[in-house]
């Protein structure tokens, strides 16, 4: 029987389970092994008569921001190929903004699907944590992970989130709730008037002027629109990278202990001893950025580090960040930032790692508190690379971002333009 979706190709960031096709996690580790099953959400893919279409390049076990963390190959960004196009789902958002599919999936971890969407030019949208099953999907940080969708348009991405959201018995932190049909919620929507929330704390140091002048223009697009405008205080977002990146380091070094080389990983030729099999196997297999994350992973998981402050107040401060989105949902419908604080920079021009973290600043606090977000094109630099707007909705009610930002793409043609290799 056939289906809406038959015949439509889509792309594969390469941390998703597909039988019989590579599954490396653009690491070394990885570099040989072959899957033996198939993700839910690649399960849902096929039974729709979806076309799966390659393996999309990323930041090695999605650790990074800008595709520079491959162990393969960079990623360029199809508007300017000298410039990074965001990550860790790099290969995602640059394959959807060069023409080379019409939608690809990612995980967006702390960001990772919205922040490359940004940057290439493109929509990407991840939903509420635990609607779309992560079974078959290589863990980074369980807690933080979800899958999210690339996409030309909104209703794009709306109606592969239709196809993939939904409870699965494999994987428990999947949501036993119903699946809207959120194509049909964004036409029932259509001339609703929105309250829309713009947190002051967003738009300070660090923003880039032409980005700042993007989002804003934007705000007051919706106002011109019979939107109600409402400041509002999220004063967490300063604690957000700490928080996250202590929370996602500690899972992360949990989750990448399973790659030992003593199963289907890398396996250094130089052990003469089981403790070197592990040590160099590791050290060898993983690249510079997953090692600086398993080792602070283990370092704030140490008994005395544990005991001290750090995981344990990671994790308040990760409650405070949810009750501060909270407090602000009870005057506004969604909330509307940029997504990262400048267009997409010189591949390599970010010399230490503190400052590509900082790339997700705007971003990061929507995993920690589990929200749905969804970042479209609102503008251009002057150097002709796009820029992104982010709109943040409550829990489980993905409709009303995806209807908002629906709004904003019928009154621009942003999402028209094409990048010089998509042209």
């Amino acid at each position: 029987m056939l289906s809406e979706y038959d015949g439509i190709p889509i792309g594969l960031k390469d941390i998703f389970s597909e039988k019989g096709q590579p599954l490396t996690c653009a690491s070394k580790m990885l570099e040989h092994y072959v899957s033996p099953y198939d993700a839910t959400v690649v399960e849902r893919l096929k039974a729709a008569g979806m076309v799966l279409f390659g393996r999309l390049n990323m930041d090695e076990f999605a650790m990074g921001s800008s595709s520079e963390n491959s162990a393969f190959q960079v990623t360029h960004n199809p508007w300017d190929v000298t410039c990074i196009p965001g990550g860790s789902s790099s290969g995602s958002a640059a394959a959807v903004a060069a023409g080379e599919v019409p939608l690809a999936l990612g995980t967006d971890t702390g960001g990772s699907v919205r922040q490359p969407a940004a940057l290439c030019g493109v929509v990407g949208t991840k939903p509420t944590y635990g609607r779309i099953s992560r079974y078959g999907i290589a863990a980074f940080a369980s807690s933080l992970d979800q899958a999210g969708v690339f996409a030309r348009t909104v209703s794009g991405a709306a109606a592969i989130l239709k196809l993939l959201c939904g409870a699965d018995p494999k994987d428990a932190t999947s949501a036993r709730r119903e699946v809207p049909d959120f194509c049909k919620e964004i036409q029932n929507n259509r001339g609703k008037k929105w309250t829309l929330g713009v947190p002051e704390e967003y738009f300070g140091d660090g923003l880039d002027s032409e980005v700042k002048e993007a989002v804003l223009a934007a705000v007051d697009f919706y106002k011109q629109q019979g939107y109600t405008i409402k400041p509002i205080r999220l004063e967490t977002l300063e604690y957000g990278i700490s928080a996250y990146y202590i929370i996602a380091t500690a899972e992360a070094s949990s989750n990448l202990a399973r790659y030992d080389g003593v199963r289907y990983t890398y396996r250094s030729p130089n052990a003469k001893t089981t403790e070197e099999m592990f040590s160099l196997s590791r050290s060898e297999g993983f690249g510079s950025e997953v090692k600086r994350r398993i080792l602070l992973g283990l370092y704030v998981l140490s008994s005395v580090e544990y005991d001290a402050y750090y995981y344990d107040n990671a994790q308040k401060v990760r409650r405070l960040i949810y009750n501060d989105f909270a407090e602000a949902f009870k005057n506004v419908d969604a909330i509307v930032t940029p997504t990262s604080p400048a267009p997409a920079t010189k591949i390599g021009a970010k010399s230490t790692p503190l400052s590509v973290y900082l790339s997700d600043i705007y971003t990061v606090s929507v995993n920690l508190a589990g929200l749905p977000g969804i970042s479209i094109p609102c503008g251009f630099s002057k150097s002709n690379l796009p820029i992104g707007l982010q709109l943040i909705g409550r829990p489980f009610d993905e409709g009303t971002p995806l209807s908002i930002a629906e709004a904003f793409e019928g009154g621009h043609d942003f999402w028209e333009r094409r990048s010089r290799i998509g042209s």
